[in-house]
């Protein structure tokens, strides 16, 4: 599925709408250039899932833990990761297989240890269309398509 918005804050409230659809277990892959919305999206899509705490991302501690809306939230930011075994490190098949929602900005940088059920939004620009403009698309995400 694809879906265009011309600013941040319908990105944002793409975001709202894929976390309040989402389900215990779901495994979002995030990628795209820097400075194109993963982290707007991000935000909106812990708002879809009711935490109102401020969600940055957590590029120097690679996961942070939002325990306060519906589900879980581990929101993964794996830019700096050095290798796939930090992940080890950290303890990621008990994010990934357990019952909350992982979001991974700049999956494909993990992609060998994504789960085979990962739901991918891809986040692109065309400033042809306008500097706020953004291509996003959504796969393999049952329930987030429709």
């Amino acid at each position: 599925m694809i879906f265009e918005t011309d600013c941040a804050r319908e990105t944002w409230e793409l975001g709202k709408k894929a976390g309040e659809l989402a389900r215990p277990g779901m495994v979002v892959a995030l990628d795209g250039d820097l400075g194109v919305g993963k982290t707007v999206f991000t935000q909106g899509f812990a708002a879809g899932l009711g935490i109102s705490e401020p969600v940055n991302s957590p590029t120097f501690t690679i996961v942070q833990i939002y325990e306060e809306g519906r589900l879980p939230f581990y929101h993964f930011d794996v830019y700096r990761i050095g290798d796939v075994e930090e992940m080890d490190e950290i303890g990621y098949e008990d994010y990934f297989y357990g019952e909350g929602v992982c979001l991974i900005e700049w999956a494909k940088l993990i992609q060998e240890i994504l789960p085979e059920q990962t739901c991918r939004v891809t986040i692109e620009k065309d400033l042809e269309k306008g500097f706020d403009y953004r291509r996003i698309s959504i796969e393999g995400c049952e329930g987030l398509e429709a």
